[in-house]
Order: structure tokens, then sequence, then C-alpha cells
């Protein structure tokens, strides 16, 4: 299978970089400076004769929210998936399959979201994810498109672990404001497994939330993770202290979803670690015994 993968280089696509060739595909890689090439090659060199486009590319959402910050978060996203999209329209030999990753940060964060839930965010990231799979979603009169609202990633050499852990294992780790914000999170090996089966599953389309089975709020997150180290967690960061850091971008941390991924066990997905505590221990190869 002959794929091309955008987004390669971040904490995500490096992993999955490594799946899809440890699984023997031909990877053609869509560098940044890739979408600056005419539209006719970069169809040619990125869309022509691949049987699946997986677009991964967006800048980091985890900083402050500047004006010009947040308008470099909407385009590393909406032109990226546009210029993709309108290559699959005018390709002679579209792809099969775009898989697009979006987040479940669409959803409003008061209620459990299965995939045809209508309650949508109407803040920045909602209204960006909106209108990021709406882009991705033009390409569907040519090709299978897979829309992936991923929630927290769980990884021990990236992302929010790799950030969270030194704190947690010296006994500094905190709950977030009142804890009570939801957590949707799959650990990296189960979302490896995810593309895979997303890719070689063609009654597969449209809205995939790409999360574990059992979401779960700030609270039981930061005292599982405090568990796995053997620390107990005293602290707790207030909202204002990270809206001081983040600016709006702060949301991401304060507020939460709690998805549920109806599609995959639809499909007869079986995840290797269903459970938070499941998930950790793999992590850290530590004993289960630590965290019950």
């Amino acid at each position: 299978m002959k794929v091309a993968l955008s987004g390669a280089t971040g904490f995500i696509g490096t992993s999955l970089k490594r799946t899809l060739r440890t699984e023997g595909m031909d990877l053609t890689v869509i560098l940044r400076e890739g979408f600056r090439k005419s539209p006719d090659d970069f169809c040619t060199a990125y869309i022509d004769q691949h049987d699946a486009v997986i677009n991964l590319a967006g800048a980091p959402l985890l900083r402050k929210w500047t004006v010009q910050y947040k308008q470099e978060i909407r385009d590393s996203r909406i032109l990226t998936t546009r210029k993709i999209a309108e290559a699959i329209l005018g390709s002679a030999h579209p792809p099969k399959t775009l898989i697009n990753v979006s987040a479940v940060g669409i959803y409003l964060d008061k209620n459990k979201c299965s995939e045809d839930s209508m309650d949508l965010a109407d803040n920045f990231l909602g209204k960006l994810c909106r209108d990021w799979e709406a882009e991705a979603g033009i390409a569907g009169t040519r090709c299978r498109v897979v829309l992936l609202r991923l929630g927290l990633v769980l990884d021990r050499d990236g992302g929010a672990l790799k950030k969270m852990a030194p704190w947690f294992r010296s006994g500094l780790g905190a709950k977030v404001g009142n804890g009570n914000q939801g957590v949707s999170w799959i650990h990296m090996e189960d979302l490896m497994r995810v593309f895979l089966f997303v890719m070689n599953t063609p009654g597969i389309t449209g809205v995939v939330n790409t999360v574990g089975m059992y979401p779960t709020d700030n609270y039981y997150f930061s005292e599982t993770l405090g568990k796995m180290f053997g620390q107990p967690v005293y602290f707790t960061i207030p909202g204002f202290i990270l809206r001081i850091l983040y600016g709006e971008g702060a949301r991401v941390l304060t507020e939460g979803q709690k998805a549920l991924p109806g599609v995959l066990m639809k499909h007869g997905f079986s995840f290797s670690y269903p459970t938070l505590d499941k998930a950790l221990v793999a992590i850290y190869r530590e004993s289960p015994s630590r965290i019950i």
C-alpha cells in the first residue's frame, strides 16, 4: 500500500511514520515545504497513485493563544487540509482513503459524546474542528473520508505525559481547576492500531471518536498518575494561572470532553489498553500493584 503522510515530524506523526514503515508500506512524507508546491506538482508528488493520504498537519495547541498564534493554528490546519482535498478532487488517480485528524474538542464538555452527537462547542476550538473537517469532507466525492477525532494521546516519550510525569514523580503533580473536566484518552499503541484498522476497514467512513472505552475526568486522571509513582496529589493549579500562561489556550486544560468510541466498537476494534491503569502500567512498565 502506498501512503502519503503529512505532519510526520510531530508527536503522533513520528510514531505513525515508524508504524507504517514497519508494516511494509510505501510511505511518501509531505514536508511543510511540500505544501508550497503548485497544485499540479503537489498532486503528482503526494496524491496521484497513492492508496491513502493521512493528514496530521497542525501547529501545537498548548501555547499562549495570541491573535497571531490563533491564526497560525487555524491556517496550519485549514489551508493544508484544503490543499490535500482540492488535489484529490483534481487527481486522475485519487487515493481510496483520506484520513484526517481532528479533535474531541469539537464537542461541548457537558455530556458523554458519541459520533452522532450534535452538542458541538461554539468556541474557537469547536469552530476550528468543524471548519477543519468540512475542508476534508470536500474530497468525499472522490474517495472515502474518515475524520478521526482524537483525545489525549498517552505516550512516555512525548505529548502531555512527557511534560507531566516529572512533576508527578517528584510529588508535585496537580489537578487542574476543579478537576471535573472530561479526559478522553488513548494509548499511543492503540492509536497506531486504529490508523491501520481504519485503512483496512472500507466500511468505516465519516466521524470516528479515536479514544479509549472509558473516558474519565481530570481528578481521576491526576490521582491515577500520582499513584503510578507512589505519590499523593495534594496540589491544584487554579484556572486563572493557566489563563495567564496560555490565554484562551488554557481551555485545552481547563475544559474537556468525555467521548465514546462507538464506531470503532461497532466495527470490532479491540483495545489493547482499555483502562487508564493498564495504559499507564504499559507506558511506565511498573508493577500493577502501584496503581491499585
